[in-house]
């Protein structure tokens, strides 16, 4: 790769995080995913590449059988790359912007039932100020559909307890409101009374101190999450792969199970676009079809 080629690639990255205002993982993945773009152009410029010259490569990524999911990525991510590289006038035209995505597959996402979700919260032992702490964070993640990341970065100026609301910031730094239950915010109030001090030792946090911390003070990060949920799960014989994902999904799934509009779910968990909640109706539609076909005596 060429030194012209390692400049383009850091200014690159500024706009994804400046001005396109990218989460860090996207960032991350389309810097690496460009990263080896370039080393596979090798010496040869950025304005020498086509159409042609694309396509070749994306023939050449075939042999690592990645999924149409993380093939879609990449591509998207060549387009933005010389998308950005028209708007400096560095390249005459965007030579991948022809360039077609496989078609995603359609999965329904996992969700949790009532009775398996309550299973996994009433499995968690609360006979640790962490384990108290791990049990609200799971009642929070399934009473507001939040994403893991967006816990995480909670500090205590974005809670409205009150009000029942904390405020979040999702992807982009987009802000939104999301509401929280009587019994989450139960667990919640219980825990920065109790347990948070017993954790960390932190008499009056400030404003912008983190609400979930780890023992030596400092924000509790996505995969101490994650290990929670994964030490519960080992206990339990559920036959599913849950994730803090799956708790939104099942959020979301609930909400429309039981009458909630639409455009009520999109706000809360801050799609950008309807297209993106509108497969929870199909999940429950086939929930519909699950249960007609077990109880109708004609159904098979």
């Amino acid at each position: 790769m060429n030194e012209l080629s390692k400049q383009y690639l850091h200014e690159f990255k500024l706009y994804l995080e400046i001005e396109r205002n990218f989460s860090g993982h996207t960032v991350r993945a389309y810097i690496s995913d460009i990263l080896s773009y370039l080393i596979w152009l090798d010496m040869r410029n950025i304005q020498e590449a086509n159409y042609s010259l694309i396509s070749d490569y994306l023939v050449y990524l075939r042999q690592f059988e990645y999924t149409k999911a993380t093939t879609a990525r990449k591509i998207a991510a060549i387009r933005t790359f010389y998308r950005f590289l028209y708007r400096e006038k560095i390249v005459e035209s965007n030579p991948a912007a022809a360039i077609n995505s496989p078609k995603r597959e359609k999965n329904l996402p996992e969700f949790l039932t009532e009775q398996e979700m309550d299973k996994i919260l009433n499995n968690i032992k609360m006979d640790t100020p962490a384990r108290y702490r791990n049990r609200t964070i799971l009642e929070l993640l399934y009473a507001t559909g939040m994403r893991v990341s967006e816990l995480s970065n909670l500090n205590f100026e974005n809670l409205n307890i009150d009000e029942n609301e904390i405020k979040v910031f999702g992807k982009g730094s987009k802000e939104r409101i999301v509401l929280i239950s009587e019994r989450a915010k139960e667990f919640l109030v219980n825990y920065i009374k109790t347990a948070r001090y017993l954790i960390c030792k932190e008499e009056t946090p400030k404003q912008n101190s983190p609400v979930f911390v780890n023992k030596t003070g400092y924000r509790l990060q996505t995969q101490s999450v994650r290990n929670a949920i994964n030490d519960v799960m080992e206990k339990l014989e559920l036959p599913k792969h849950v994730t803090p994902h799956v708790f939104r999904h099942s959020f979301a799934t609930k909400l429309l199970e039981h009458g909630a509009d639409l455009r009520v779910v999109q706000e809360l968990l801050g799609h950008s676009s309807i297209s993106n909640t509108q497969i929870y109706t199909h999940v429950s539609a086939e929930r519909l079809k699950q249960s007609y076909n077990a109880a109708h005596p004609r159904a098979n």
